[in-house]
């Protein structure tokens, strides 16, 4: 714990940095995720427009004088900057002023359309994006494997302790809310249905003031949930709606409600991978599609931890989006980036972590340990054909990242085996 009580994060050391470099830093991602918390740890002022002192005296200060609100000691946070968009160039502005880094920190659980926004801060504020909480971040893994120790090629073998089924579900379902660790477990999916409610009452009208359809709004959220971890198509969850709803939802609404989603921090896509640019294997561009947290999954499609159990293959899709949600905060904190890979001859790789200088390391997922022989000859096999190629970058280490196990290893084919309740940056 460091000040008031705040649990660490692993964005905390990326906002120090980002704030040595730019003039100012805004932290993007969705409502309830520890945005203002992380900010106010890092900040010596701030100014919240969110505050409903004195009918939201605040807001209308930002509106009629937004260079009075910048003034304070610095970094100074602006807490839900997009309230009042002005803002944004107001700061841009001050920040060519002063010409210092580290003067502000701006919060936002929401992307405005670029209307009212004259200049985009490019060079002067830095995007920094925050997701839920990790298992290493929640105090759920022991943290005895890095990823960054990945990537030297050796893995010390040790016993991590046994993990639960039940556990797992446990995790799943409550998620990754810096709240949800307060919460009891019966209590844990209030959370996420809390989050809906906000996203499809509220967030979703408050973006543009204009008037959605908050049925289809739920109806596109579940067949999300019912695809999580695929890489579906529009197309696809049109069809979806209409066989379990019996619903016709248009193309238009489906891409400009997805979008919606997308400002509001709710979805994730998990881009494509691909070794070498000019390898003559066609790879598949489809990004695979991610609720911001997977206990949203499990909110909208009913099930508990009881009912992850009883429905394994649910549950093994939702346990990989657990797993890629902790790798994309993983990534981020060494400077890398997370993908997947696909191609028309039928490999797959779950998820893939690469880093600036190129080098990449490949995932695949598996709830059980009787999962891992399958999965480790599925890398190798991806391994060799690259290698016969020789056109592209071999993957620095291959892993099976895995729910059961209670080790991390090195199998002598060299595939790493790690519990995801073990794993750190």
């Amino acid at each position: 714990m460091s000040r008031n009580g705040y649990l660490p994060r692993v964005i905390d050391k990326l906002l120090k940095d980002h704030l040595q470099a730019f003039g100012a830093v805004c932290i993007e991602g969705p409502k309830w995720c520890g945005k203002t918390w992380t900010a106010e740890n890092s900040s010596n002022s701030k100014f919240m427009l969110g505050d409903p002192a004195n009918n939201f005296q605040n807001r209308t200060l930002a509106s009629l004088e937004p260079s009075a609100v910048l003034q304070g000691e610095v970094p100074r946070l602006i807490d839900e900057w997009q309230e009042v968009p002005s803002l944004w160039d107001a700061v841009r502005y001050e920040v060519d002023i002063r010409h210092k880094q580290g003067q502000f920190i701006l919060t936002g659980s929401s992307t405005p359309k670029r209307k009212g926004i004259m200049h985009s801060g490019a060079g002067r504020i830095a995007p920094l994006r925050m997701r839920t909480m990790s298992l290493w971040e929640s105090g759920d893994s022991d943290g005895k494997v890095s990823l960054q120790s990945l990537f030297s090629g050796k893995l010390e073998t040790q016993l991590t302790g046994d993990v639960s089924l039940r556990r797992l579900s446990q995790l799943i379902v409550r998620g990754g809310w810096p709240q949800g660790l307060t919460v009891p477990e019966e209590q844990s999916y209030l959370l996420p249905q809390g989050y809906i409610n906000a996203i499809i009452d509220d967030g979703a009208n408050r973006l543009d003031d204009i008037k959605r359809d908050s049925s289809k709004m739920i109806r596109l959220l579940r067949s999300l949930a019912r695809n999580e971890s695929t890489t579906v198509s529009n197309k696809t969850l049109k069809k979806d709606i209409k066989d379990v709803d019996g619903i016709d939802i248009s193309d238009q609404t489906i891409a400009e409600y997805l979008d919606v989603f997308r400002r509001l921090y709710v979805i994730e896509d998990q881009l494509p991978f691909s070794p070498s640019v000019r390898s003559s294997v066609r790879v598949k561009q489809g990004s695979k599609r991610h609720l911001t947290d997977p206990s949203i999954a499990c909110n909208l499609l009913g099930l508990n931890a009881e009912g992850l159990i009883n429905d394994l293959e649910t549950m093994g899709f939702l346990f990989e989006a657990l797993c890629e949600r902790d790798l994309w905060v993983y990534a981020q904190a060494i400077g890398g980036k997370l993908f997947h890979y696909q191609d028309y001859k039928g490999k797959e790789i779950d998820a893939i972590v690469e880093l600036p200088n190129g080098e990449w390391g490949a995932f695949e997922i598996k709830l059980g340990a009787n999962q891992i022989d399958a999965a480790a000859k599925s890398l190798l096999k991806i391994k060799d054909s690259i290698a016969k190629e020789g056109r592209g970058k071999e993957p620095k280490f291959l892993c099976v990242l895995c729910g059961l196990s209670n080790a991390a290893y090195s199998r002598e084919d060299d595939v790493f085996v790690v519990p995801i309740t073990s794993l750190q940056p």
